[in-house]
């Protein structure tokens, strides 16, 4: 009796996907217009907003796509690897192993993106990336393990196996169709593939494949990022992870219902409103830059130095500013004063309307006030 073909990977049609691209064409449509639009405001930033905006967006994104696959970056240390890698001013924040990896591979990315995708350079982004792993049979190459990759969950006993990748001894076939793939999939010759298509296809395809041991959700994302900076000829920072992150468990559903089958309707259209969301977010953190440097040309001659530090510190949360809102003890921790000046310095910046105050005594929470409209 022959066994069952049950994943995608084992079907005849495997990796001739289906689709009905008609599904995505308003989302199709609706991205090119607002990227293109968020360029051209972004082109209009100055040299410090654009560093702002390009260090920001990199490392959080950085620190959410490991923090897909459970594992938790020190933020200083990547965000002082990111600018570090682009050029810009650093502290003397020591950068660890892990941070400096992903850093250099998100910088070379970005500066690479119209290159051209071959097995050298997931190689390379998977030695970065692995850099301080001692675990692994394979790092800088494909997987070569005899045993099944599967993706499991549940007892060890009893395990509950969600996916069952191609076997390892198949590795550099699959991936070299891939690559082929992608990188004529760039061409004019292919322009049926619109931005979203060709990114929903080059995620699913990789991740499927599933090439390394470890570090395959990761590098597909930034696959991700190659194929929509090529579309547009820009490399356009989006909140993929980050967007990815806060509705995980759709992501893992919606990639174990088409596990089974290379009919890829419901992916493409779940993972192209993934990507207007995490354009959305982008829009979201250039607008705050914006409003961000006008208020302090607004109010910046209102201002001690010790309201600054603390507006700086809430800037730094990003538009969502402090959860829960800034605390009387959390002013006099920043700046290290009495709670009489604390009380002072937070009642001139309600009377300035620059917080925003809610509750009373020490209940009291502030807020900026120009972020109720962010």
């Amino acid at each position: 009796m022959s066994k069952k073909k049950k994943w995608n990977w084992q079907k005849e049609d495997w990796p001739h996907f289906q689709y009905n691209h008609k599904l995505i064409a308003k989302l199709e449509e609706d991205f090119l217009k607002k990227s293109y639009l968020a360029l051209g405001t972004a082109k209009a930033f100055t040299q410090e907003q654009r560093d702002l905006l390009i260090v920001e967006l990199s490392t959080n994104e950085a620190y959410k796509t490991s923090e897909i696959e459970g594992e938790y970056l020190n933020r200083e240390s990547l965000q002082s690897s990111i600018r570090r890698q682009f050029g810009l001013t650093v502290d003397r924040y020591r950068s660890l192993p892990a941070e400096e990896g992903l850093a250099e591979i998100i910088y070379q990315n970005y500066q690479g993106f119209m290159s051209p995708l071959s097995h050298e350079t997931l190689w390379q982004w998977h030695t970065l990336l692995m850099k301080d792993r001692r675990d692994l049979e394979s790092i800088g190459a494909y997987r070569t393990h005899k045993e099944a990759m599967q993706v499991v969950s549940g007892y060890i006993h009893k395990p509950n196996i969600h996916f069952e990748a191609p076997p390892s001894e198949a590795m550099f076939s699959e991936m070299e169709a891939f690559i082929k793939w992608f990188n004529d999939s760039q061409t004019n010759d292919h322009f049926k593939y619109k931005p979203l298509l060709r990114a929903a296809i080059t995620h699913l395809w990789f991740v499927y494949i599933h090439p390394f041991e470890d570090g395959n959700g990761r590098i597909g994302r930034l696959l991700v990022e190659k194929s929509i900076w090529q579309s547009l000829g820009n490399p356009f920072l989006m909140g993929l992870s980050q967007t990815i992150y806060d509705n995980r468990k759709d992501y893992y559903n919606t990639l174990e219902v088409q596990n089974k089958t290379n009919q890829i309707d419901p992916w493409i259209t779940y993972f192209s409103k993934v990507l207007i969301d995490a354009q959305e977010y982008t829009e979201n953190k250039i607008n705050f830059i914006i409003k961000k440097d006008h208020f302090f040309k607004e109010n910046l001659d209102k201002l001690n130095e010790r309201q600054i530090k603390v507006i700086n510190k809430m800037f730094a949360q990003g538009p969502q500013g402090f959860q829960g809102g800034l605390s009387s003890k959390n002013y006099c921790s920043i700046t290290n004063v009495s709670a009489s000046t604390a009380t002072r310095d937070l009642q001139e910046l309600v009377e300035n309307n620059v917080f925003r105050r809610e509750g009373e005594l020490k209940g009291s929470r502030y807020y900026l006030s120009f972020l109720d409209n962010n």
